[in-house]
């Protein structure tokens, strides 16, 4: 299990699931063979599997204790869920809720989740099915969003009614009165700083960390592999404005290469979180041992 420390505050990673998972050049595509070849010497085999062409994903939460608040950042798929369109993941059963458990916390004993985003991978544990009913999973949190990506999901891209990932994940724990929407910088705690960071959705956040002059950053799906620090310009797929995700990306990893944070993506494989340095209009990362 991945533990990192800043100061009195600890941040360990919550494993789902880690394995090949989708076409690279179908997830980002700008991605090449000959692109990648400079690169292969750290990129394969922890990020990319050359044998079937796919990224190594992980789908992970941090788990972040400070010395006032246990929260957890981000909650993956989670189980039960239906998701025909994604084999990998339809109606899955893991290990995810024994992993907490491992990390030394029950469910009842997170005071927030945060979400960097509301697309399915990000929301998924947020509740879970009893009796036929999707619950909250954590009874005594808050649920913060960002205001901004809850309207965008909550009416629809199309301005019609909620997604069925909205209403199986988030809306549970709306009407069970348990969330907080959030709105520019927003701080949780003396540690935290939930800031925006738009572009891969209209209201995706970052969350800065700072304890005893140590600092972190969770970059959300800013990124989605470390391919896209030698190539900052390369959008996944799935970034809804693309010229803002851009800006974005390159945004926070200059803010790393200045502050010294270390960056904790949410789907980078092992060994999951890097220091950052500016490399000519690019930047390299020195990953964490």
């Amino acid at each position: 299990m991945t533990t990192f420390s800043f100061g009195e505050t600890t941040v360990t990673r919550i494993e789902e699931s880690l394995k090949p998972s989708f076409e690279a050049s179908m997830f980002l595509p700008d991605f090449s063979q000959a692109a990648i070849e400079p690169h292969a010497g750290w990129f394969v085999p922890d990020h990319y599997a050359p044998d079937t062409g796919q990224l190594v994903l992980s789908m992970h939460s941090w788990l972040i204790r400070t010395p006032q608040y246990t929260v957890l950042l981000d909650t993956c798929i989670g189980d039960d869920k239906d998701m025909p369109q994604l084999p990998a993941f339809h109606m899955q059963k893991s290990p995810y809720l024994a992993n907490l458990e491992a990390a030394g916390v029950s469910p009842e004993e997170i005071d927030f989740v945060l979400c960097t985003h509301l697309h399915m991978d990000h929301v998924g544990w947020n509740t879970r099915l009893e009796d036929g009913r999707w619950v909250p999973t954590f009874p005594n949190a808050r649920y913060v969003f960002s205001e901004t990506e809850h309207d965008h999901w909550a009416t629809g891209q199309d301005g019609g009614g909620p997604s069925g990932v909205f209403k199986s994940s988030v809306l549970p724990v709306v009407e069970a009165g348990m969330t907080e929407l959030v709105a520019g910088d927003h701080a949780l705690g003396d540690q935290l700083l939930i800031t925006p960071a738009p572009g891969h959705t209209p209201g995706h956040i970052a969350v800065q960390l700072e304890d005893s002059g140590e600092r972190g950053l969770f970059s959300g799906d800013s990124l989605h592999s470390p391919i896209q620090g030698p190539y900052p310009d390369w959008n996944s797929a799935f970034c809804e404005d693309p010229e803002t995700a851009r800006s974005t990306r390159r945004r926070l990893l200059g803010h790393c290469c200045e502050t010294g944070a270390l960056l904790m993506p949410q789907h980078f494989g092992q060994p999951f979180a890097t220091k950052v340095r500016q490399a000519a209009d690019a930047f390299a990362f020195d990953f964490m041992p």
